[in-house]
């Protein structure tokens, strides 16, 4: 589906649900520690969601059995919560979380490192992190998709960290998945040109080693080749003429 230019009782929408999915997953990195399941963090997901009135994107999407992606180490994305997914100390886990208010649906990710995690895996995290504000600087109506996609590899690529390449962001309020596609590696023209009233969802995803992913047999996990730990960080943004707004946020 194309990306259109949002309405203004639609960007309030997004504004609102956004709002609420910031909320919750800052309720998700204050309860998160160790011993605790991908399935309770699920369950907390999903009480406080229904709490501030909002609807999960996530639950039954092409089949998907949760309300929200829980990815741990060498998962990338759209990890499944299960019982048997215990949190341990050190981990980084990767909360993926999408809410539909008033027909609109805002996308946001984060990655936690639970208690005490190397200074390597801290360290990918923020830079991660660092990588998604890059790619909302970059934004604003007029630019190519590959502004975006040139700020993000180029911190990234600072600490010769992996760029997930088969994974990207994309445009977002109508349906999850909309188009354009929003790579995190290529070239200042690459891509559409943006325009106000877009919404867009930027999502960096590095690895500590290869850029190459696989999926598990459940058909949803991806997680890195070689194993190496990976971080994902995630906006929904409302390009301006001047800038980009941050919808997901509390």
């Amino acid at each position: 589906m194309m990306n259109k230019v949002k309405t203004e009782a639609e960007i309030v929408a997004m504004r609102e649900g956004g709002k609420m999915l910031a909320t919750v997953l800052g309720v998700l990195k204050t309860k998160i520690k160790p011993g605790m399941t991908a399935k309770q963090l699920a369950e907390i997901a999903k009480l406080e969601l229904r709490a501030l009135g909002g609807q999960p994107t996530i639950l039954g999407y092409g089949g998907f059995p949760d309300v929200i992606c829980i990815s741990v180490n060498e998962e990338v994305v759209h990890g499944i919560p299960s019982e048997q997914k215990i949190i341990q100390d050190g981990d980084i886990v990767g909360l993926d979380f999408c809410v539909t208010h008033k027909g609109l649906v805002t996308d946001s990710a984060i990655s936690v490192v639970v208690g005490d995690g190397s200074k390597r895996v801290q360290k990918l995290a923020a830079a991660t992190e660092r990588a998604l504000y890059a790619g909302i600087d970059a934004c604003k109506a007029g630019v190519h998709v590959g502004e975006i996609s040139v700020a993000v590899q180029q911190v990234l690529e600072e600490d010769g960290y992996g760029i997930v390449r088969d994974l990207v962001g994309h445009g977002v309020g109508h349906e999850m998945h909309e188009d354009p596609n929003i790579p995190n590696h290529g070239h200042r023209r690459d891509g559409p040109i943006l325009q106000a009233g877009m919404t867009i969802a930027i999502e960096p995803m590095a690895t500590l080693g290869t850029y190459k992913v696989k999926t598990d047999p459940d058909g949803w996990t991806i997680r890195t080749t070689d194993g190496s730990w990976s971080a994902h960080f995630e906006h929904t943004v409302l390009i301006t003429d001047d800038g980009a707004e941050i919808l997901t946020k509390a």
